[in-house]
């Protein structure tokens, strides 16, 4: 996987950013919320037989990198689970912060405080969402690599996707040259779009503490196979990430 960086636009202390690349201790940050509008309870959800959210701590867990797996929930049951499947569940997350428009940021800073409250500070966090479950062996360390190897501040997944999109008006807008049309193949690198997979972030914990976002600094962005950008909002985006998660299971011959 490449890397990808951009100049740092935050203003931010990064002297505060403790940058060093031996012993970097990660805490792995699982937000799983019991409600949800399109997928009713779709974090316990069965996806070829397990809990949708046992798919992200088991590819957590078996990360060769060593993170501390921490999920962050308001649902007894989803706490139940996830201990279960090895995640930690140190505290239950407040129903303020349980709502629709409850931000990730402030999930993830919530954590840090009752995490900081015992005496425990990470150099940088992995943000994993449950409901992007798709993951390919060896994703998670991957994404870590990248991180320390480009010495980013934050580092977000993305997928290739068509550069043919338009937006939808009175007057509909092509997001591209109309009048020269090319082959997706005979594009540039830097020409094709990448969409956010929603499914992992590596953030330096300053940028949470400092500007309350898991983006910022210097950004990589962390090129993933096609076939881990479903991110579940229907119950035929279920059906995919179990068809997706059986594809990589079965052996190939």
């Amino acid at each position: 996987m490449r890397g990808h960086e951009r100049a740092d636009t935050t203003g931010v202390d990064r002297c505060s950013g403790h940058r060093r690349h031996v012993g970097m201790k990660y805490l792995c940050v699982i937000p799983a919320r019991g409600g949800s509008k399109g997928v009713p309870r779709k974090n316990v959800r069965l996806v070829r037989g397990k809990p949708l959210i046992s798919w992200t701590i088991e590819q957590a867990r078996n990360a060769a990198e060593h993170l501390r797996i921490v999920v962050s929930t308001d649902d007894d049951e989803i706490a139940e689970i996830a201990r279960t499947a090895g995640a930690e569940v140190p505290f239950i997350r407040p129903s303020h912060l349980a709502g629709d428009s409850t931000s990730t940021e402030a999930v993830v800073l919530h954590a840090l405080s009752e995490l900081g409250a015992t005496g425990y500070r990470p150099d940088a966090v992995m943000l994993l969402q449950a409901t992007s479950p798709v993951r390919l062996p060896g994703t998670i360390d991957r994404a870590l690599a990248q991180f320390e190897a480009t010495d980013c501040d934050s580092l977000v997944g993305v997928v290739p996707q068509s550069p043919f999109l338009w937006r939808i008006g009175d007057s509909p807008v092509p997001q591209y040259d109309v009048r020269h049309r090319q082959r997706r193949q005979d594009l540039a690198e830097a020409d094709v779009p990448q969409r956010e997979t929603g499914s992992i972030y590596v953030t330096r914990t300053y940028l949470y503490e400092q500007v309350n976002n898991r983006l910022g600094g210097r950004i990589s962005l962390f090129v993933m196979d096609e076939i881990e950008g479903i991110d579940i909002d229907t119950e035929t985006d279920l059906l995919l990430a179990g068809h997706a998660l059986n594809q990589i299971q079965e052996p190939h011959p």
